[in-house]
């Protein structure tokens, strides 16, 4: 994806921005089935946007989790930060580009969340283990919780909410922490569904010191081990996630209208991938946790109704 030049760049004729987007909407229905279907209930313009930060963390994840992984160096990551600071100066560089550049443009999104996933990135490129919780915690935030940043930028507040004259000298509440939240709260439910699949690669997410606790040891991960350990760890593992989705709910009242019935959305349906992982009696090293479509479209009412009502 991201090459290191090794002769003068030569101009490109990029795509159109609607073409752009279409790219960046297929890129997510092929990667991101779940997440997709949630933003097809959003209003065109913001479901336009949210493909085209999809797109781009995407790529910017597969740099060190991709085919061409093994070749990515820190040099790398510093490329491909230019080449993100060239987008957000109006300069898209590659096809894909371009659909941000216009969502930057029209939803007024803040560089930092993505300089921060690519530091998670780097964080990627020289650890495979996390001793305590408050240090997956930061690698979470920066692959994930920076997601939600960028996503409420294009979600929008509701501006409502303060016209009562008692209310109107109270500032906008902006649901961050909510939003970080829930970016976190779907990193630790991919942790926990890809167990299997980053054991064969040498990583371990869970934390050492909940390894620890449970009377776990590298040794039976790297066999997958099934038993009680294993089952209470991943109790307590799939509990911890689930605080942080309640926590991320309490901020979804504070968002546009339109933005509320996706967001419950995404949030019930990623949060069932625990559901699933309970039901496969915690066995992820064998099996892999999935929804099926009929569940989720069942979802999808209920959804609806809490965003109507919560």
């Amino acid at each position: 994806m991201l090459q290191l030049p090794d002769s003068k760049p030569r101009m490109k004729t990029l795509v159109s921005v609607d073409e752009s987007y279409q790219l960046c909407r297929h890129l997510t229905a092929k990667y991101a089935k779940t997440f997709y279907l949630g933003t097809l209930l959003m209003s065109p313009a913001k479901r336009q946007a949210i493909w085209a930060i999809y797109a781009w963390c995407r790529r910017t994840d597969e740099l060190v989790d991709g085919p061409a992984s093994a070749i990515t160096t820190p040099e790398t990551l510093d490329l491909w930060e230019q080449h993100l600071e060239a987008i957000f100066a109006g300069h898209p560089q590659e096809n894909y580009d371009v659909a941000l550049v216009d969502t930057i443009q029209s939803f007024n999104l803040d560089i930092q969340p993505f300089r921060d996933m690519i530091a998670g990135q780097r964080m990627d490129l020289y650890r495979s283990r996390y001793e305590t919780f408050d240090e997956l915690y930061l690698y979470c935030y920066r692959v994930a919780g920076t997601v939600g940043l960028m996503s409420t930028s294009v979600m929008e507040v509701d501006t409502t909410v303060n016209t009562a004259p008692w209310y109107q000298k109270k500032p906008l509440y902006i649901p961050t922490e909510e939003a970080i939240a829930l970016g976190i709260a779907n990193q630790l439910t991919n942790i926990l569904r890809d167990v299997g699949e980053d054991a064969r690669r040498g990583r371990i997410y869970i934390p050492l010191e909940d390894l620890a606790r449970f009377d776990y040891t590298e040794q039976d991960f790297k066999n997958a081990v099934v038993d009680e350990r294993w089952r209470a760890l991943m109790r307590f593992q799939i509990d911890r996630a689930r605080q942080f989705y309640i926590k991320a709910e309490k901020g979804i009242t504070y968002l546009a209208p339109d933005a509320r019935w996706p967001v419950w959305a995404a949030s019930m349906l990623y949060g069932q991938i625990l559901d699933v992982i309970e039901r496969n009696n915690y066995d992820v090293f064998s099996q892999r946790a999935y929804v099926p479509q009929w569940k989720k479209l069942r979802t999808l009412p209920i959804a609806w109704m809490r965003s109507q009502v919560l």
